[in-house]
Parts: C-alpha cells; sequence; structure tokens
C-alpha cells in the first residue's frame, strides 16, 4: 500500500450534519483496503478563486494508505457527489 493524501471541498451551504455523512462515506471507502492515518476538516474557508459562483467552501483534508483499486474508486465517487466542489488526490513521496 501507498500513501496518499486527498484534500476536497465541500459546498458552503451544506448542514454539518451533512457534511459529517460525507466524510463518514468517504472514510468508508477508505476503510475498504486502506486505512486512515489521518483526517481533518479544516472548516469554512475563502476559495482562491470562484468555483461557479461559490466563493466559499469546507475544506477537508485526509492522509490515508491504499491501493490502486481504492484511490481510483474514491475519486470516482467524489467526482459524482454533488456537495463536493474540488477534489485532488496525491500521493504522498515523503
Amino acid at each position: 500500500m501507498r500513501k496518499y493524501e486527498v484534500m476536497y471541498i465541500i459546498r458552503p451551504e451544506v448542514e454539518q450534519e451533512a457534511v459529517q455523512a460525507i466524510t463518514e462515506k468517504f472514510q468508508a471507502i477508505i476503510g475498504n483496503g486502506g486505512e486512515i492515518i489521518k483526517h481533518d476538516v479544516i472548516g469554512k474557508r475563502r476559495l482562491a478563486y470562484e468555483i461557479n459562483k461559490i466563493r466559499d467552501g469546507i475544506y477537508v483534508l485526509v492522509n490515508f494508505n491504499g491501493t490502486n483499486e481504492v484511490v481510483a474508486e474514491l475519486d470516482r465517487v467524489m467526482k459524482i457527489t454533488d456537495e463536493v466542489i474540488r477534489c485532488l488526490i496525491t500521493r504522498d513521496v515523503a
């Protein structure tokens, strides 16, 4: 298994309970063949640039160990989740 880091941004108008449900859904995907090292909900921040007329977002950062299949499934689910504005999965080389 390799180390990965994923950061995703959730729409700012999403309720706190929905944010919790979204993060638990992604944690379950990672847990199905990987392990979470660190999970941090950074909170609501201003975006560097507008995305579809949205100026703020709820940032979430997750460090995990996983296989290529876990990363592919996580990327697929994040892209079809309407509450997620942007996501980026990178391999941690350090």
